[in-house]
Order: C-alpha cells, then sequence, then structure tokens
C-alpha cells in the first residue's frame, strides 16, 4: 500500500474525504470493528503546543483500534533544537506504526513525513487543523445530514490555521465557506487560491469578507475560534481589549441570529466568554460544541484506519 499522510486537509481528495468520514460514523456505531492497530502496535504522538482534546481524542483512538499510544512531550525532546527533526523522524518512525505531531511550523511535520517511513498526521500547525476539521465536518453530518451545498460561516482570525483548515476541508466537501473577517487578517492567498480550486471542482463556493454579518447571513453552520491562537499569547491585550479588531466579529446572539434558524454554533475550544462568543451562544440550544469535541475521537479512528488499511 502506497505511504500516505495527513499533513493538511487537501491531502485527502474529496471522495477519500467522504470515506473516512463513513467510516467514521461505522466506528462511531462499533468503535471496535476495526483492529489495524491489534498487537498492540505503537503510535507516537508528539505534542510540541498544548493540549487537552487532542491528546484524549488521539489516544482513544489508537486504544480502541487496538494500539498503543506513546505521548512524547516535545519540549523535553526538544525537536529542532537538541536533535533535528529528520533525525528524530529516523528514531520515531521504525518504532512506530504512525507518528502524530502537533508542532510549530508546516515545514517541521513536512520534514517528519520525509523521513519516517510510516504515516504521519498533522495535529495542528500554525497553518494547519485538519483533524479538527474531519469532526466538524462529522458533527455538521449528524446534524444536518449532509455537507455538499451546506453554507459555513467562520468570523473571528481569517490568517490562523483554523480559517485555513476551514477553507480547504469545506471546500473539499463541496460546501460554501464565507469567512469573515478584518481587513489584515485574511487568509494566506495560496490557500484561498487552494480553496477557490476545491470550491470550483466540488460545487461548492468561497467568500472572504470584513462584514460579519455578511459571513453569517442565512447559513446552517457558524463557527468562530480564539482570537489568540497558541504562540500569540504576546498580543493578548491588543487581540481581546477594548479596541481589538476582532470585536465586532464575537458570535453575539444578535449576530446568532443572522443565521438560518436551525443553523449550528461550532467552536474547537478552548472557548474564551465574552471575547470570541457570548456565553449565551456556547452554551445555548444550537451549539453543538460537546458533540464536535467527542467527534475529534472518532474522526481520528477513521483516519488513522484509513492510512494504515486504506479503502
Amino acid at each position: 500500500m502506497t505511504l500516505r499522510h495527513f499533513l493538511r486537509d487537501d491531502d485527502l481528495t474529496a471522495e477519500e474525504q467522504a470515506l473516512v468520514l463513513r467510516r467514521a460514523v461505522e466506528l462511531k456505531a462499533a468503535p471496535f470493528s476495526r483492529r489495524p492497530l491489534e498487537g498492540p502496535r505503537t503510535v507516537a504522538v508528539v505534542f510540541d503546543k498544548p493540549t487537552l482534546r487532542t491528546q484524549v481524542s488521539f489516544a482513544g483512538a489508537i486504544t480502541a483500534l487496538g494500539g498503543y499510544p506513546l505521548v512524547v512531550d516535545g519540549t523535553l525532546a526538544q525537536i529542532g533544537t537538541r536533535e533535528s527533526v529528520a533525525d528524530t523522524a529516523r528514531i520515531l518512525g521504525p518504532q512506530s506504526a504512525a507518528v502524530v505531531w502537533r508542532t510549530y511550523g508546516q515545514d517541521r511535520i513536512e520534514e517528519m513525513a520525509a523521513h519516517a517511513g510510516v504515516p504521519v498526521v498533522n495535529a495542528l500547525t500554525d497553518d494547519f487543523h485538519p483533524c479538527q476539521i474531519l469532526a466538524d465536518l462529522l458533527t455538521v453530518l449528524e446534524h444536518k445530514g449532509t455537507l455538499a451545498g451546506r453554507t459555513l460561516g467562520y468570523v473571528g482570525d481569517g490568517a490562523n490555521n483554523m480559517a485555513h483548515s476551514y477553507l480547504l476541508g469545506c471546500a473539499l466537501a463541496g460546501m460554501h465557506v464565507r469567512i469573515g473577517t478584518p481587513a489584515g487578517h485574511q487568509p494566506a492567498p495560496a490557500i484561498l487560491a487552494r480553496a477557490r480550486e476545491l470550491a470550483a471542482a466540488q460545487g461548492g463556493s468561497v467568500l472572504v469578507t470584513d462584514d460579519p454579518v455578511a459571513a453569517v447571513e442565512g447559513v446552517d453552520v457558524l463557527v468562530t475560534d480564539t482570537w489568540v491562537s497558541m504562540g500569540m499569547e504576546g498580543e493578548k491585550g491588543d487581540r481581546q481589549g477594548a479596541q481589538s479588531p476582532f470585536a465586532p466579529f464575537a458570535v453575539t446572539q444578535s449576530l446568532m441570529a443572522q443565521a438560518a434558524p436551525d443553523a449550528i454554533f461550532l467552536h474547537c475550544l478552548p472557548a474564551y466568554r465574552g471575547f470570541e462568543v457570548e456565553a449565551e451562544v456556547i452554551d445555548g440550544p444550537r451549539s453543538v460544541v460537546w458533540d464536535e469535541a467527542e467527534n475529534r475521537l472518532h474522526a481520528q479512528k477513521a483516519l488513522l484506519s484509513f492510512l494504515l488499511e486504506g479503502a
């Protein structure tokens, strides 16, 4: 079987993404029906950044597939400082069935994939968070029944990893993606161009706007993310202060009311109530964030199964 990695959302084709999501539904209903890691085989799960949901869901997914999650503290390993990424890959790969890595630059995970000799999974980089998008698409599928033709509106920092992955992952699913973000915080041009290419091929569309109402009016799914991504803590005062450029993009009850009457609300968490979202929204009846968090487990079981077993 050809070695495959999942480093960004469009490492899957549209057909493969749909297959992974179908498999996630199957594995949610029958959690132990696929055992590609029986042995147990080890999967190295490496964290250079803080984690809760990612660590819990990957550990659970690997265990359910019959494997052993070897969690590696990247701050102790000092990958790229004490030892090169390439040398680390040559250590982890032969002793693991796969490598899952939450790190900083996209170049780091690409170098890991070039040398590990086993599937490498992006558990979040500065540019993308593709495993989260699979969980979000699974959640939309469960609550809305279909993905193609649905409209998702994201408001907040359009230049962060979540906005980039929503653009690619949702365009791949044939959805209409709207990004509402202040001028100066728009998605990377290359990622935006790729998303438009995918959307055109799959019958979806992409819109980037600095008008929060235009971004969410009539949408089926309304999404936000923290305004202070990991690594941006020094900018917290400017990003969450009274004069924050993101303030008009906060998901208030008023903004939520602009979405379709049956729209659902997503947030990858952690959430900061009173900043990017009002408590009344995230804790309200239209919020499905806890389903979304659990679905990380099922989507990642399906993804690992696909990378290890194929279609």
